[in-house]
């Protein structure tokens, strides 16, 4: 308890020196006229989150329906990159052949930037939305596939030995051998995608418009409304933090043993 009360302490303080500097840059010009201030931050956050659930026409929401389309996105893109990514992880992982022959294409494509396949999305979809589901499919497609490949790999054999020895068939196999000891990996493997997920959702919709924290925040750059900026910032890693610690909860319960 006692360091818990201390460690509080000293990011309370380092916050408060941080508010401090950031007040004494901007107070003495060393930042831009449209630079953000606390106190303007401040203000921007009580009139934003004052009313979050308001509609006025398709673009002009409160920030709620922001959040809820990105994490609506999100979700999607996620649970259908997992659809993909685990069961073929769990092939490529049990075949070195397949493997082996796979492998190439996977390290040419993990590398591309995500944004990089927006035009392809466009050009394929001719859909707005549709196209920031698929590039979030493929943010997250290969951080999943890529820890439930080495998840697989890594089950010990003693577990497939046995398994074999008693002669459990195919399903079982699955179900209570390769499926609880690669469980472990697979999570971890959803948590970098999920995080990865949440930071490239904001680019695309900053980009492919229409509702979403992306846009929020373009919308409020062409406005100069720097200070609403941040607090979509501010709001932006909220939501991550509270995404990463819901898989660092659910890795916690799978750990197999």
């Amino acid at each position: 308890m006692k360091t818990k009360l201390q460690s509080a302490g000293v990011g309370v303080a380092f916050f408060a020196l941080f508010i401090a500097v950031w007040q004494l840059a901007v107070g003495a010009g060393w930042l831009s006229d449209i630079a953000p201030t606390p106190l303007g931050v401040l203000n921007s956050g009580a009139e934003i989150l004052s009313d979050p659930f308001y509609r006025d026409g398709p673009a002009s929401v409160g920030i709620f329906w922001h959040l809820l389309a990105s994490l609506r996105r999100v979700v999607i893109g996620f649970a259908i990159a997992t659809a993909i990514a685990v069961p073929l992880g769990f092939i490529l992982g049990a075949s070195p052949v397949l493997r082996r022959a796979i492998d190439p294409f996977v390290q040419v494509l993990r590398p591309v930037s995500p944004l990089a396949w927006l035009p392809i999305g466009l050009a394929l979809l001719r859909d707005a939305e549709n196209t920031a589901v698929f590039v979030i499919i493929l943010s997250a497609l290969w951080p999943t596939l890529i820890n439930t490949i080495d998840a697989v790999r890594h089950i010990h054999p003693t577990y497939l030995n046995l398994s074999a020895t008693l002669g459990t068939n195919w399903w079982l196999r699955i179900t209570r051998v390769w499926l609880p000891a690669a469980l472990p990996g697979i999570i971890t493997g959803a948590r970098l995608s999920l995080s990865t997920s949440w930071l490239v959702i904001v680019a695309a919709e900053m980009l492919v418009g229409g509702q979403g924290i992306g846009f929020f925040v373009w919308n409020m750059w062409n406005r100069l409304d720097i200070n609403a900026i941040v607090v979509a910032i501010v709001l932006i890693g909220v939501i991550g933090l509270i995404l990463d610690h819901l898989v660092a909860a659910l890795q916690k319960v799978v750990r197999y043993d």
